[in-house]
Order: C-alpha cells, then structure tokens, then sequence
C-alpha cells in the first residue's frame, strides 16, 4: 500500500551573517578560515570565473550577431551545448513517451478548451493538444533559447495562432497580463529519474494556485514512486571516492552529487537486497507537495550490503501510465539512485527502517 505525500515539518535556515575584523570586538585578526569555508569560496570564485567567460563571450559576438550566430556556427553550437541538455534528444526520441502524453492529450482536451503546457522544449505537447482539439494553448519554457526553438517549430505547422509560447518558467506567469484568463487543462512533463529534480512539485503547486481552473483538468493526475535496496559497489563510485593509486582524494566528496542522481541501472554490476516496495505517492491534483518525508521498514530478501535504493516512477495520464522501472528498456529515463552515507549490512528477512525524505528538487534516504 502506498503511503499518501503529508505535510511535515521543515528545517529552518538561519542567515548568520559573515564577521569581518571589526565585528570582533576585540580588535584581532579573525581565525584562518577552514576548509569547509575555503571550498566555498573556492566554488564561488568557479562560478564567477564561469559567468565572466560566458559574458566575455557574448559579448564579442554580440559585436557581429550575423556573422557569429547563424544555424550551426561555433558560437550556436557553443551555447547551444553549455544550456540545453543532451537528453531533450533522447526524450523527443522516445516514442513510448510520446505516445502516452499525445494520448492522454486525445482522450482529455475538451473541444475548444484552454490548455496550459508547462515545460515547452520544442512545443511537441502544445501542438498535440491543438491536435487533441483545443481551441487555444499557452505553453511556457524558463530557456528563452528553447522557447525561440519552439515558436519557430509551431510556426511552421502553422499553429501560431493558436499557440502561445511564453519565454519564462510558469512560477511567473500572471493570469490577467501573461496569459488572459486561467487553464482548463494543465499538462506537464518536468520529470526526471526521481520525479522531482526538475522542479515539478513546486510547479505544480503554483500552477493549481493561481493557474489552472477551480474545476481544470491534470495531466498527469497522480505520481508514485517505488524502490529497492540494491548492492553495488560500482555505482557507488560514481558519487563517491576514497583512496586514487595510494593518495586518500575523499576531500573530493564534498563535490559529490547530494540526494539522487540518475544510473542506468543494467549497464552497472549489481545485487537486488529487497523487492520492490511502494515509497511514496504524489496527489498532484489536490495533494500539498510539499517537502516531507516517511519513515518505511523494507524487508531484506537476500543477505548483502546495500549501497543505496534504486527509485523509479509512476506517471499515472488517464488509462496510460509511463513508468521508467528497471525492466523497461525503451524509456529514455534512467532509475534514480538514492546513495545512502555508508553502506548498510542487511540480513534476509530482516526489516531495513529506512527514512525516505524529498525536497522540492532531492530525494534523500538514512537509515531510521
């Protein structure tokens, strides 16, 4: 039986401020900074290092916008792959996919109804439910790139009448000045391997707010998420290091990936611990999704260690669902892998308490 989403408590964060010399009261040098604070600074120095590249870049091509940016340059293809993922390819190339949204699309759209697409890419959803028979769309996209990719792949199958592609993400959308009046359809495939890392919960609670119709229709309507401990050393590596030819490099897992990050889970050698077992569901038409957690005992059928919870979803869209589970070989998603801190000796029919918790963006998993 699944566990329904529930509202719990959050952690609050408190801003301390930053002391300078003269905060000290003492008139002495501050203590050297440590190296928690030095990897911080260090990353921020990376960051603007970065940002100052990107504008020193735009702007010599800026100088010449013709000469730099026409369809396959350097500088196109440059910009193209520092801020559109690789996987939209994969994803438009996913016909099980396709063909379940383009479905569900079919089977809910009210003739002449009023669709809102969140997450635009290249408007495939948009231009479906125009398909579907719906009398207008708005689809929005927060990557003005993608959204220019959009209006001109909708304009030459001539539904730009009809569609409305808006270049901001959806959490600042303002019915009365964006978009005329709010939805009667909301459709939205912002998911990644674990559900939740490109921001659907927070969109999601956005939208039914001050988007979507008192009476509107979701798409998908519900969400559900299943695990299994697994054994595997390998893919445990992929976010984590110790010893490299002698040297201990472990300082390098203050870098390492925090909550989820996705595996595919039959290229990496590996040990199932549990079954498959049901961790959380999602009410995306009248749940709260917000931050929480559950607490879960998971019966270990095989004695191992266990390195982490594989997780994949449900997308429940009417009579089809969409599912990214081990066994399926099609989908372009990945299972999500949830590493636990230290791997955790497991025993056959032994009941494993785990503590699942989720941000608006990160799974998270301990032992309770």
């Amino acid at each position: 039986m699944f566990l329904q989403e529930s509202e719990t408590s959050t952690t609050t964060r408190v801003r301390r401020p930053l002391t300078t010399p003269d905060d000290t009261g003492s008139g002495s040098a501050p203590n050297p900074p440590d190296s928690a604070y030095r990897l911080a600074v260090a990353s921020l120095q990376t960051l603007a290092q970065e940002i100052k590249d990107l504008a020193e870049r735009a702007q010599a091509t800026l100088r010449d916008p013709a000469a730099h940016l026409g369809a396959g340059s350097g500088a196109m293809s440059d910009i193209a792959l520092a801020s559109v993922p690789r996987w939209h390819f994969a994803m438009l190339n996913d016909t099980e996919r396709n063909s379940a949204l383009v479905s569900a699309l079919e089977s809910s759209v009210p003739p002449g109804s009023h669709v809102l697409d969140i997450g635009s890419g290249t408007g495939l959803l948009a231009m479906a439910a125009v398909r579907a028979g719906a009398g207008r769309v708005t689809t929005c996209e927060l990557n003005p790139l993608l959204a220019e990719v959009a209006r001109q792949i909708i304009d030459a199958h001539g539904m730009s009448d009809t569609i409305t592609v808006i270049g901001k993400p959806s959490t600042e959308l303002v019915v009365g000045k964006d978009i005329d009046a709010r939805a009667d359809v909301l459709v939205s495939e912002i998911v990644d391997c674990g559900l939740i890392g490109e921001g659907l919960l927070p969109s999601i609670r956005h939208a039914r707010e001050h988007l979507l119709a008192p009476d509107g229709i979701m798409l998908p309507a519900t969400a559900r998420l299943y695990g299994q401990l697994v054994q595997s050393e390998s893919m445990a590596r992929l976010n984590r290091v110790d010893m490299a030819s002698g040297f201990d490099v472990s300082l390098m897992n203050s870098l390492a990936t925090p909550g989820h990050f996705p595996v595919r889970l039959n290229t990496w050698p590996h040990q199932m611990l549990s079954g498959a077992v049901p961790l959380v569901a999602f009410d995306l038409e009248k749940g709260i999704l917000g931050p929480g957690a559950r607490t879960l005992p998971v019966a270990a059928e095989t004695d191992g260690l266990a390195h982490a919870l594989v997780v994949w979803f449900e997308l429940d869209l009417g009579a089809t669902t969409l599912c990214n589970g081990p066994d399926g070989k099609d989908s372009h998603w990945m299972q999500a892998l949830v590493p636990f801190e230290l791997p955790v000796p497991v025993t056959a029919g032994e009941k494993v308490p785990l503590r699942l918790s989720w941000s608006d963006y990160r799974l998270s998993v301990t032992v309770a």
